[in-house]
């Protein structure tokens, strides 16, 4: 059982703090391209430098902006693109959200829980695409425990299929307590993600009716909880639709802010779904945020904290999210479906069912469409896990990171992962223009770095012949 202690729980969030921001928030052109170039050159931003950011009315501005998010995400993350899939393993709730599709209010919504056999299949769905890297997601129910969570994690690893396997389990759950939090972290899980939703408190205490989601303290929190348990690596968020899309952005940043003060080592990812029509949604369209604007949150986000993962997801439509992964996001998910039990049936690009979902999604392509447009805009797919299992995870990744040396893995792991998708999982014309990108990216490797190119080309080379989970 999960001990709930509001009491005992630190809120960092200062309402008037962060409008104070906003607020003042005022600079020349060159003052604004002062930020930019200081962004630019992965120095981390601070929360006034943001705030004169976000808040820019200058289109010509904007555009400088866009551009040196460009420039960022190409000099920190190169051409790589992080893909996971995520899968839903429990419907039932006990919190009423205003937004959200499984909150306990909605009688009409089927609720189930995944016992083992109905997991094991799901998971064979998932590895039967080819994915490697999955989050695995919950509604806030007492039954869904740090030893329920555990073991779930504990079977999806176990399970294989032919060449299939899951390397690496992320978590999106409620809030747990520390010795919840450290039993499954003995079970190996990679990020634990706490979105807050809305770091404004008054519209917090209004669309989070009753649960244990209603106490603010104890959300905010959480990731503190993760930390102590030893989850070093954490995911934050927020639901942009629900407040002012500018005053979220601020909160994010305070958060991650809070995390590196306190623990040397902020948010590993940052996510900014947007608010989605949802089964028994009561929320307005007063804050919706337009796709300029989600354009601005990305871009303002990267300058802001260039070593922190960008997550854009299978919420937006295809056409935006392509327009949107040049501003610096660095991972996404794809071949998505968040049907309960959707993936041990033939994924289809079919309607979906609100009354079967926590909301809705717009991009319902499948892995390999996704990934084979990924290659023809020139990124190179990453179903990489080496740093997790090789102990580069909180402070240690930031060691690698900051310096630069990431790229000395990274697109190593890129290139040998993907090559495994293209033999075992990709249709033809995928793993023609794959095996096409990888064989350029090696070459490019061994006019700079001949050892490194060796050393890589082995690796492919064991790979083409049937070697599986090699990585640096």
């Amino acid at each position: 059982m999960i001990k709930i202690e509001p009491n005992k729980a630190d809120d960092f969030i200062n309402d008037d703090e962060l409008q104070g921001y906003l607020d003042n928030a005022e600079g020349t052109k060159e003052q604004i391209r002062a930020i930019i170039a200081k962004g630019v050159n992965k120095e981390r931003l601070t929360m006034e430098e943001s705030a004169i950011l976000i808040t820019n009315k200058d289109p010509e501005i904007w555009e400088e902006i866009y551009q040196a998010a460009r420039d960022l995400k190409e000099k920190i993350y190169g051409k790589r693109m992080v893909l996971f899939a995520p899968i839903y393993l429990g419907s039932e709730c006990v919190n009423n959200c205003t937004y959200c599709g499984f909150s306990a209010e909605n009688k009409d919504i089927e609720r189930i829980t995944l016992e083992k056999e109905e997991l094991r299949k799901e998971i064979e769905g998932l590895e039967d695409m080819g994915h490697k890297r999955i989050i695995i997601v919950y509604g806030e129910d007492p039954k869904y425990d740090g030893e329920r969570i555990a073991n779930d994690v504990k079977e999806i690893y176990a399970t294989k299929k032919g060449k299939g396997e899951i390397r690496r389990i992320n978590v999106n759950a409620a809030p747990m307590d520390v010795e919840n939090f450290k039993k499954v972290y003995n079970s190996g899980i990679g990020t634990w993600q706490i979105f807050q939703e809305t770091y404004h408190h008054p519209t917090y205490k209004k669309v989070h009716k009753s649960g244990p989601k209603s106490i603010y303290e104890w959300r905010i929190s959480g990731l503190d909880r993760a930390m102590e348990a030893g989850i070093d690596d954490v995911g934050i968020g927020a639901l942009f639709g629900l407040y002012d899309y500018k005053f979220e952005v601020m909160g994010l940043l305070k958060h991650t802010q809070h995390l590196e003060e306190k623990y040397g080592v902020g948010p590993h990812t940052i996510s900014f779904p947007r608010l989605n029509e949802a089964f028994g949604m009561e929320v307005n369209d007063e804050y919706a945020v337009s796709d300029e604007e989600l354009k601005q949150i990305i871009a303002v986000l990267r300058l802001s904290v260039p070593y922190t993962g960008l997550i854009l997801t299978a919420r937006e439509p295809a056409e935006l999210r392509r327009e949107l992964f040049k501003l610096g996001i660095s991972q996404t998910d794809a071949g998505t479906s968040i049907e309960m039990k959707s993936y041990s049936d033939e994924h289809e690009e079919a309607e979906q069912d609100l009354s079967k979902e926590q909301f809705k999604i717009n991009d319902v392509r499948s892995l390999d469409s996704v990934l084979f447009e990924l290659l023809e805009d020139g990124y190179m797919p990453s179903f990489c896990t080496g740093c997790y299992r090789a102990g580069r995870t909180g402070e240690h990744f930031m060691e690698f990171s900051i310096p630069g040396f990431i790229h000395d893995f990274c697109m190593p792991n890129a290139l040998i992962t993907t090559q495994e998708y293209l033999i075992d999982y990709a249709s033809d014309k995928t793993r023609k223009l794959g095996e096409s990108m990888i064989d350029d990216e090696v070459l490019e490797i061994k006019e700079y770095n001949e050892k490194a190119y060796d050393a890589i080309n082995d690796k492919l080379q064991q790979t083409r012949k049937g070697t599986r989970d090699i990585y640096v």
